[in-house]
This record gives C-alpha cells, structure tokens and sequence, in this order.
C-alpha cells in the first residue's frame, strides 16, 4: 500500500511539471509590446544631470527635448522649478533635487514625483540657476505644454500669458498648437494670437505683412498695441545722409526741431563737446587772467561776446580749460550734420505695411470714439432728463422756482439707502426702493405745497427764498440723520459691468438702466396727461386757470396733485441716480443747476421741450469736455455761458408752450 501511494505520488508530480513550466515563463517574459518603453523622465534627468546642472543655450536643447518627449505627467512640474532656479545638484551622488528652504539648509524633493528625499546641508547641494537665454528655450517647452493640456482653462491661461508677453521661442509651438485644438473658440483665440505675435516675431517681413494684412481694419486694442512699436521712431544724426529705414528727415529750426535739440543729439553722440555755458565761460576766464589779459584778449575787450569766445578758444586749444562749445561753434557743428527719425523696425516693407493698417484703423477708431462719445451724451442726458421731469411738471404747471427739487432727489437716493439696510437682496430692495421713494417724496412735495408754497403764488422772487431755505435746512436734516459720509446704494449684480461693442465703444449696465427709465416715465407721463382726467385737468389749468376753474377744475387741487408728482419723480431719479453716484446730502445739489438749464432751454412746461433740453444739455456738455476733458469746471462754465447767449435769442426755449407757463 505505501508502495503505491508513492508511485501515485510521483506520477502526480510528473504531470504537474508541463503546465508549472510554461505558467512561469509567462510570469517572467515581458509581453513584445513592453521590450523597449519610452525613456522615463527620472532617467533622462539621470543621464543629463550634468547638462542641466551647468546649461547653455548652445547644448541644453537636445536635453529640454528629451524631456518633453518623456511623456512623464511631471513633466511641466520638473519644467517649471527648472525655469525658476528651484534644483540643486547633490554633490555626494550627481543626483538633482527640488530645493526649499530648511533650518539644515535644503528640503530636498523627488524632481519628478515630488517626494520627500530628506535634508542635504547647503555645502552638498550646487543650485542650478540657467541664464535667460536657458530659461528661454524653458519657457517655449512649457508653453507646448500648457497649449495641448487637456484642461481648456490651462490652454487659455497659457494664451493670456502669450498675448502679454510672448516671444519669439513662443511663436512655433503655438503654431503647432492650432490644427490640434479641439475647442473653436480657444483655436480662434490661438489664431489671434499667433496673428498678433507674428506682427511682432515673424521669421521673414513676408510673414509679418502679411500678418499685418490679415486683421483688415480691426479696431481691436491688442492689434493696435503690436503695431505701434513697428512705427517706433529714435532721433538720430549723421555726418551724410540718413540711413536706415528713415521716417522723416529733420532740418534745426523746422517742425519743432529747435537748433538746440539738434545739437543735443550731437552731445550724447559723442560728435560734440558739452556747450559752453555763460557761468562756465566766465569762471573760466576770470581764473586765467594774467597782466589784463586773457588769451591774447584784453578784459577791457570781454564785454563783447565774440572776444570772449575767442579768448575762450586760445585757453581751450592751450588745454588751459575743459574743451566746451562757443555759439559759433555750436551753429557750425549743428549745420555740418544731418538729422532724422529713424524707425526701429529696420524693413521698410513692414512699416509701410504698419503704417497703412493703422491709418486705416484710425479712421474707423475715430469713428467709434465719436460713437462713444454720442453714448456718453445720451447716457447724461437720460439722467438729466430724468433729474429734470418733476421740475418741469411743478415749474411748468405752477412756475414755482423749486430751489429744494435737488434735495427731492437726495430725499430718494437715502430711501433707496435704508431699504437696503433691511432688504439685503439686491434686486429687490431696488423693487421696494423705487415706489418707496416717490410715496415718501410724495409725501414730503404735497406738504411743502401745503404748508409754504400755496401761500406764496404769484410771488416767485418769495417762492425762491423759500424754497432756498428748505432745501438749506433739509440738507442739514439728512446730515444730523445719515452724516456727512457718503452711503452706499449698491446696483444689483446683474448691473455689474458694461456693455461693449469693442475696445472702444462701451457704457455701463446702469447708465443703461437709467435710459430705460427715463423712456418709461416719459411714457408714463405721456399716458398721464393725454389718457387720464388728471392730465386733461392739468393741461387745462396749465393753459388757462382761470376758464380751468370757471369748468369746475379745482386750480388749488391740480397744483397740489402735480407738485406732488413733481416731486416724486425727484425721488424716484434719486434712486437711479444713487446707484453710481455718491449718496450724500450735497446729492442734489449737483443737479439742480442742470436742472433747471434743462427746463428753461427745453421750453417750461412741455415734456418734449424738457426731453430736447436734457439732449442739448448733456450733448453740449460732453462735447466741451471732450475738447478740455483735463477740466470739467471749465466745461460747465462755458456750459452755461452757451446757455445764456441760446436763451437771449430763443427765451422761450426750443419748444415753447402756449399758456401760463408761456407767461400769456
């Protein structure tokens, strides 16, 4: 029996040997596909330490080119600390680190993975610290990189950093970089980009033209920005003729090109010596006289110029004083040379090209400027506008001179404020804030209109008095309750920002707003007074009281009704003006005056002749501060004074109104 079991036992063992045997060549036998894997990055950094402990721009780019076709994730990492002098070589061993600081001198990272390695003491470790023309050659294998990175985020970082400062090394991979882009958006930017570098780092002026070409007449900033350095010019003088790609021939005394400037260039040239000053030359002389005389030249004789060049000259060419320039001298060397501007863009070609482009350009840009600058006007004039349309309800309809209308208008922009304390959402507290505001300044114009003004009509020189004083004391009023520092009366977030058709045209989101208002309640005013019984009672009282009362119109009620209307519209335009100006008590007052200019050159009392004054307003003021926009004061002034000379030939201003108000 144990005979048996042996024999059992063997051959059991025999034929378990075929399938051990081949079971353990699988396990130990590479696949093909794994006998020769790509070089990794730890060993190209092995084999090329002594490269990249001591680089040069001639030997290092074999070495930046293994790396990057390591394949490594570490890749940008290692990069990246290479470029910004973060390795060190350990001396002991040849092996190159990441370094950061430590108390025992350097912590000490795997360059690849990032790994603690320990400490090595500052004696053991030799910085690597590549030179800019290293650092270069970096920067162009990083920028491969990022522009194939699989995050679309990085790819646009990396062409935010090309479109600021991008070089010439830049230039081929973003190239490369463009058929093998996946997002439209991000290939046009990189088209962009490579356009713009291209002005600038094109290998042939071929290129570069025809670069320039391709943006036809964009208006665009970064486009503008690449050509104006081509047209860069430096001053530069020549015993012949100017050579070089010369912009402009210069002549001393001709287009502010003064003999002086001329004869500058000489100095910092070296052409010429330092011109003689008048103090210089008579320190000179008076150290140099010897028996009356200087030079050859008597000192009874220095009073006249001409002798004191010329004892000047002798004692220069005697090597008595320092060799300096006499006028004489100065007007001979400055005609015996030429000068010119010179472009520092040496093709002639591409400059032409530049120069052409941004012609072109600049007649489009003046275009936009003039666009943008029409937006500006109609922006300020929306909000004079809306400033204005509670004025000339109450000047129109009762020609009550309200000198208090701007602190209506700060009496808003406060009630907009403190809803904002209690509402924290934005977009709502402006909801609130809106009607808010034009019940509480409802309030406030019907009990002024009871309590001063009805007492006061047909008196205007009192009516101003009056009106003057409450507007004093109400500002003293929002001082003791709010202060004297401005309150914040924030935009909703959808507000934020403007609306821009390019570089050059642009207007924000609020100002937006406020144009929109502003066409809402003239609608609104418009409904008023041509649909509803109040506005036909107000029309009729406008135009004649007296038939208005004789009807069964109350005269005492409408006027009552409209200025408080009047002034909660002021209140309302305190809040949209609130959103970009400062809330303060002195608010207001920097409004009334074109308030009132809008009124009065509008026509009183006519809505559209109030709509045709805030344009005239705010276009004639923007247009007198593009002319001075060093001086907004200055611009009013002559604001103003426009308006004076307008009313003396059109008093009535440009819509005049049949009735009261027209002084019938």
């Amino acid at each position: 029996m144990r005979s048996f079991l042996l024999a059992l036992t063997a051959g059991l063992c025999l034929l378990s040997v075929p399938a051990a045997v081949p079971a353990f060549a699988q396990d130990t036998t590479p696949p093909a596909a794994e006998t020769a894997p790509p070089i990794g990055l730890a060993k190209v950094i092995a084999d090329n330490a002594d490269a990249i402990s001591r680089p040069s721009r001639q030997t290092i780019g074999p070495v930046v080119d293994a790396i990057g076709a390591s394949g490594d994730p570490g890749t940008v990492t290692f990069l990246q600390a290479w470029g910004a002098r973060q390795l060190g070589l350990r001396k002991s061993d040849g092996a190159i680190f990441r370094l950061s600081p430590s108390p025992d001198g350097f912590a000490l990272a795997d360059p690849v993975t990032g790994a603690d390695a320990g400490t090595a003491p500052k004696s053991d470790i030799t910085e690597i610290k590549p030179n800019a023309g290293v650092q270069g050659l970096i920067a162009s294998a990083l920028v491969r990189f990022q522009l194939s990175d699989p995050d679309p985020a990085k790819r646009r970082a990396a062409l935010d950093t090309l479109a600021r400062r991008g070089s010439a090394e830049n230039l081929e991979p973003l190239l490369e970089s463009i058929d093998d882009e996946p997002d439209p958006a991000i290939k046009a930017q990189k088209q962009r980009v490579a356009g713009l570098m291209t002005i600038t780092h094109g290998a042939t002026p071929e290129a570069r033209i025809a670069a320039i070409e391709s943006f036809g007449g964009d208006m665009a900033l970064d486009f503008r920005a690449a050509l104006n350095p081509i047209l860069a010019t430096t001053r530069k003088v020549f015993t012949g003729a100017p050579e070089g790609n010369v912009a402009a021939e210069l002549k001393p005394g001709q287009s502010g090109f003064s003999a002086e400037n001329a004869y500058a260039l000489l100095v910092a040239d070296g052409l010429a010596p330092k011109r003689l000053t008048r103090t210089d030359q008579r320190a000179a002389l008076e150290s140099h006289i010897e028996n009356g005389m200087v030079g050859g030249v008597p000192v009874a004789a220095l009073n006249d110029p001409v002798q004191r060049d010329r004892a000047y000259t002798v004692l220069e060419a005697a090597g008595a004083v320092p060799a300096a320039a006499t006028d004489d001298e100065v007007a001979t060397l400055v005609a015996a040379h030429r000068y010119a501007d010179v472009y520092n863009e040496p093709d002639s070609a591409v400059t032409d090209a530049a120069r052409n482009a941004l012609k072109s350009v600049s007649v489009k840009v003046g275009a936009m400027q003039g666009l943008d600058l029409g937006l500006d006007a109609l922006s300020l004039a929306s909000i004079y506008f809306l400033a204005a349309i509670g004025l000339a309800i109450t000047f129109g309809v009762m020609r009550v001179i309200n000198m208090a209308h701007g602190e209506f208008i700060t009496m808003g922009a406060y009630t907009g404020y403190v809803v904002q304390q209690h509402i924290t959402d934005y977009t709502l507290s402006i909801i609130v804030a809106l009607p808010l505001a034009f019940a509480v300044t409802f309030a406030a114009g019907v009990a002024m209109e009871r309590l001063v003004i009805r007492y006061l009509y047909k008196r205007p020189l009192e009516t101003l008095l009056a009106t003057f004083g409450i507007s004093i004391a109400l500002q003293q009023v929002f001082k003791n309750i709010f202060g004297t520092q401005a309150r914040p009366l924030t935009a909703p977030g959808w507000l934020d920002g403007a609306w821009s058709l390019n570089d050059i045209v642009s207007i924000s989101y609020i100002r937006i707003a406020i144009f929109v208002l502003a066409l809402i309640f003239l609608a609104v005013f418009l409904f008023i007074m041509n649909r509803t019984r109040l506005g036909l009672e107000v029309r009729a009282v406008t135009q004649n009281p007296s038939m208005a009362a004789s009807m069964g119109i109350n005269p005492d009620r409408i006027n009552m009704l409209c200025f408080g209307l009047g002034s909660g519209i002021a209140g309302i335009a305190g809040v949209a003006i609130g959103l970009f100006a400062k809330v303060t008590s002195e608010l207001g007052s920097e409004y009334i005056v074109q308030s009132f200019m809008t009124v009065v050159v509008g026509g009183v009392g006519n809505i559209w002749g109030t709509l045709a004054g805030a344009t005239l307003v705010g276009f004639l003021q923007k247009g007198i501060e593009w002319f001075n926009p060093s001086n907004t004061l200055a611009a009013q002034t002559y604001m103003i004074l426009f308006i004076i000379i307008f009313i003396q030939f059109r008093p009535r201003g440009i819509i005049a109104l049949r009735g009261r108000a027209a002084g019938d």
